[in-house]
């Protein structure tokens, strides 16, 4: 905001209480009332607005309180947001980033706790990435602000305090839309595990816990969802032969239908079994008292590592 006085931050409670996560505080103080702008209860209001915006030359980064609370908006972004540069044939760019906190593993309430990033990424014209670090928090909404295409930044609400950490601000950050290795192996890999946001720390965890049966797990954080960067995938299933995708959302129609497909495709002749998938059950987000049993933790990890073993 401070390199482009045509960022402007709009959202519920975004000003003066600094976001429900306290993710904009004081940026009211820092940048005034008319470029952090607290607006009502209108999630449609909110990124319809913010198209306007955007046709006029403003850089919008709106705030969706919590991901049940995208759905009045869902007919903005998917008819206004995702077509506008399309139907125009790239005459008017739609730069927008549109952050939404997601996931579970707060204890909250219904319509607080949602994964709908495959709902994202099946529409073309939204790019759609998710972080799993503070580094890649820090740089990746950077990027997506500076990106001339609308982005779709979800972020993992769990890791707000949990996942605090110091940036280095002088570091170079890779690209936005490319996938990373975060646990490389050398030598012989037992198998890939990919994961993005969230389950990222899962994943990890669960390959430290391999590695002490003597299995060696490489974790790739997917990062884009859309587009999807799988060439570090391919190259790591090719050296492992068997690939596990963790996402918190259900399995049935999720990212990792999609990855595990493309994966089958390109890696075909070196699979040694088929790519499996762990993720949420086929259910709504259930009460908190019961999301410890609904979300994919460390053992249900290891347990399709070991299923693909078995193959």
């Amino acid at each position: 905001m401070t390199h482009d006085p045509k960022v402007v931050v709009m959202g519920e409670d975004v000003g003066t209480l600094g976001g429900v996560f306290r993710i904009t505080d004081g940026l009211l103080t820092d940048f005034g009332a008319d470029r952090v702008i607290d607006t009502p209860l209108a999630e449609a209001g909110i990124v319809g607005t913010a198209v306007g915006l955007a046709m006029r030359g403003y850089r919008p980064v709106v705030e969706i309180q919590f991901d049940g609370f995208v759905y009045p908006a869902y007919d903005q972004i998917v008819c206004q947001v995702a077509k506008m540069r399309y139907r125009s044939q790239g005459r008017t760019p739609m730069p927008m980033v549109i952050r939404i906190p997601y996931g579970g593993g707060i204890g909250a309430v219904e319509h607080h706790s949602e994964s709908p990033e495959a709902q994202f990424a099946h529409t073309p014209g939204l790019k759609v990435v998710t972080c799993s670090d503070p580094a890649d928090g820090y740089w990746m909404v950077r990027q997506a602000i500076e990106c001339d295409d609308p982005v779709v930044f979800l972020e993992p609400k769990r890791q707000y305090h949990s996942g605090k950490a110091e940036v280095a601000l002088d570091a170079a950050p890779g690209p936005l839309f490319a996938s990373r290795v975060v646990r490389p192996v050398d030598g012989a890999v037992t198998a890939t595990v990919l994961a993005y946001g969230p389950t990222v720390r899962t994943a990890l965890r669960a390959a430290e816990a391999a590695s002490a049966e003597g299995h060696q797990l490489e974790v790739i954080d997917l990062r884009t969802l859309s587009p999807l960067d799988l060439e570090p995938v391919y190259a790591s299933v090719r050296r492992s032969g068997r690939a596990i995708v963790v996402h918190e959302a259900h399995v049935n129609l999720g990212i990792g239908a999609e990855v595990a497909a493309r994966t089958t495709e390109e890696c075909f002749y070196s699979l040694e079994a088929p790519v499996l998938r762990v993720g949420g059950f086929d259910t709504p987000y259930p009460a908190s008292r019961m999301e410890e049993a609904f979300l994919p933790d460390l053992d249900r990890v290891l347990d399709a590592v070991d299923r693909s073993l078995a193959f």
